[in-house]
């Protein structure tokens, strides 16, 4: 077995490095950018360099996984130049936008084909919007210098300056993009900061753990309390009333909606119908502060209530099917005929016996919990308003912020295979007839 725990620990890194990419291809190529709404097309000048300035600090100017500007023709420039100008008949504002975009994004890679746009261009118009370009990026002709001749005078220095070689070029292919950027930080464990408020990913990711923890593990912990022995007293009479009954009961929690069962028990136990014993929403009151360390304990226990109330229900009626299955199968088996055989009584029997090798499908799911752990239950947490990781990538999704979404779905990506990799070390270690040699 430890052979084939060196195999999958090998494994890891490649299978998060493709699962990030997977993230951010899907992430990058939404619908839809960061920081889109603020600056919109045509508007003033500082405001377009302030948006140009965003993009550049977040790597947004880079594409996302080939970058091939060095190979960039002239005849797309050009396109690109008239439909920023206005010049293109048919182009929609979208698509003035995004050449404008793409041209104050494409740098010193459009010096040299931005030079052969003005060698050979005969619209006017045109030629002088790719000399502003061109301008721009490696400063402006003399005054009253004729611009084709002008331009063609510099085009030796200019070849000089911005020539690639084959391998600066294949370099420029991987490694001017958005997603090299994002695993040269992702090797330092830099999560980037959020294009949001500017904050580290990880600092606000390492604040946004302590109350999805508290969710969590409080919730798991009743979970499995309660459906363990429910799913053992199933099996211990199967086809009997308790059992239909508790069937029927944990069958109808786990097809009710999370959000569903939420909002009732709110409406119920939070708003005054009837009742108005719990908190509607948050983690802890607003002068929580200024309580003792226990006063704030059981405050915070107080808010946890309803949340840990639904996330238990719908959790254990998972759990409780998982846990009468196992048991039924054990109960069938030769070894607990024979302990019956032997005079035990049925709760010996079902305690020592069956109910300790039927458990072995439910605490190996232990091991597919971490991500869950970590990422919380993202409905629970926006439907209650708790301040955790479920809130947090609800929040990032909506905003487009592509660095805290990336920075928690790495993490519960990379929490699912060390989940999985625990899942089976442990059913090996608990059934001896597994062997993974």
């Amino acid at each position: 077995m430890i052979g084939y725990a060196i195999r999958r620990i090998l494994l890891l890194p490649p299978t998060v490095f493709l699962a990030s990419l997977i993230l951010f291809l899907v992430l990058n190529l939404a619908p839809g950018r960061p920081g889109a709404e603020a600056v919109a097309s045509g508007q003033a000048a500082a405001e377009r360099e302030s948006w140009r300035a965003f993009r550049a600090q977040f790597h947004l100017d880079l594409p996302v996984l080939w970058n091939t500007r060095p190979w960039l023709s002239a005849a797309q420039l050009r396109r690109w130049v008239a439909r920023a100008a206005g010049l293109e008949a048919g182009a929609t504002p979208r698509e003035r936008q995004e050449a404008e975009e793409a041209l104050d994004d494409g740098g010193d890679r459009l010096v040299l084909p931005l030079l052969a746009v003005v060698e050979t261009e005969a619209d006017p118009e045109i030629l002088r919007g790719a000399d502003a370009r061109l301008g721009a990026l490696v400063g402006p002709l003399p005054a009253g210098t004729e611009l084709r001749a002008g331009w063609q005078a510099r085009r030796s220095e200019l070849e000089a300056r911005y020539a690639l070689s084959a391998g600066q070029a294949a370099w420029i292919f991987v490694g001017e993009t958005r997603f090299a950027h994002y695993w040269a930080n992702l090797l330092r464990l830099d999560f980037g900061r959020s294009v949001v408020d500017r904050a580290p990913v990880i600092e606000v990711i390492g604040r946004k753990l302590g109350p999805t923890l508290s969710l969590t593990i409080l919730s798991l912990v009743l979970a499995y309390l309660i459906a363990i022995p429910l799913g053992v007293a199933s099996a211990a009479k199967p086809r009997s009333r308790f059992d239909r009954w508790t069937t029927a009961a944990v069958l109808l929690l786990y097809s009710l909606p999370s959000f569903f069962l939420a909002t009732v028990l709110l409406r119920v136990f939070s708003e005054g119908s009837p009742f108005r014993w719990l908190p509607p929403a948050g983690f802890s009151s607003v002068d929580s502060v200024d309580r003792t360390t226990l006063e704030s304990f059981f405050d915070v226990l107080w808010h946890l209530c309803l949340p840990v109330a639904i996330y238990t229900l719908v959790t254990l009626a998972a759990l409780s099917r998982y846990a009468r299955v196992g048991v039924l199968e054990v109960v069938r088996s030769d070894f607990v005929r024979a302990a019956r055989a032997r005079g035990l009584s049925e709760l010996a029997v079902m305690v020592q016996h069956a109910a300790r090798n039927g458990m072995i499908p439910v605490l190996t799911l232990l091991g597919s919990l971490l991500p869950v752990l970590f990422s919380g239950s993202v409905v629970i947490e926006v439907v209650f308003g708790i301040p955790g990781m479920g809130l947090y990538l609800y929040e990032s999704i909506s905003a487009r912020d592509y660095n805290a979404v990336m920075g928690v779905l790495v993490i519960a990506s990379a929490l699912t295979m060390i989940g999985i990799l625990i899942s089976d070390l442990l059913y090996a270690a608990l059934d001896p007839r597994v062997s993974f040699d």
